[in-house]
């Protein structure tokens, strides 16, 4: 399908929109999905807090140049989508892989994380990352355990009082 170069303009500013707002970009291959495919995948990305787009390789390299980003040609060839990841990096790339599990003709062809270029195996580990809130809480025990701990030594002398007082009242009585 031709575009009009106006069409084309604003395909670019908004591709450029969702380039800046995303932390990672997984791209994919998608010759003989359907429609319904598509949409699934999409509702998938919307899960992970990210949208999946189908996008024309000449323009999403026009905005790589304009944004100064590497290119990989490899990742821009045939029919390509992209799943922009807007929240969880980990969450999108986790939906992706998990769709090619199911469709012999979706196949990820690797993708970015931040400006950085990533290929198919290393957005795969990027999906077995653990979700985002699990690694905050992960995180939050680390950070807790030595003021626990700490909390725990200055508190203990005074227990070991409170039994030895406790201890010394029960055999006076």
């Amino acid at each position: 399908m031709a575009f009009s170069k106006q069409h084309k303009v604003i395909m670019q500013e908004q591709y450029a929109n969702w380039l800046k707002k995303s932390q990672a970009m997984i791209m994919v291959e998608y010759s003989g999905l359907d429609m319904k495919g598509i949409n699934a995948i999409r509702n998938k990305a919307r899960e992970a807090g990210g949208e999946f787009h189908v996008v024309k390789n000449t323009l999403l390299t026009n905005v790589f140049k304009d944004q100064s980003i590497t290119i990989d040609e490899t990742l821009l060839t045939g029919s390509t989508a992209v799943g922009f990841a807007f929240n969880d990096a980990p969450a999108m790339a986790k939906a992706m892989t998990d769709f090619v599990k199911g469709n012999e003709v979706f196949k990820v062809k690797g993708g970015y994380l931040g400006n950085q270029l990533m290929n198919a195996s290393q957005i795969k580990a990027l999906a077995d990352l653990p979700p985002l809130p699990v690694m905050r809480a992960k995180l939050l025990g680390v950070i807790q355990a030595p003021a626990s701990q700490l909390v725990r030594t200055l508190a203990e002398p005074a227990r070991g009082l409170a039994s030895v007082i406790r201890a010394h009242s029960e055999k006076s009585e």
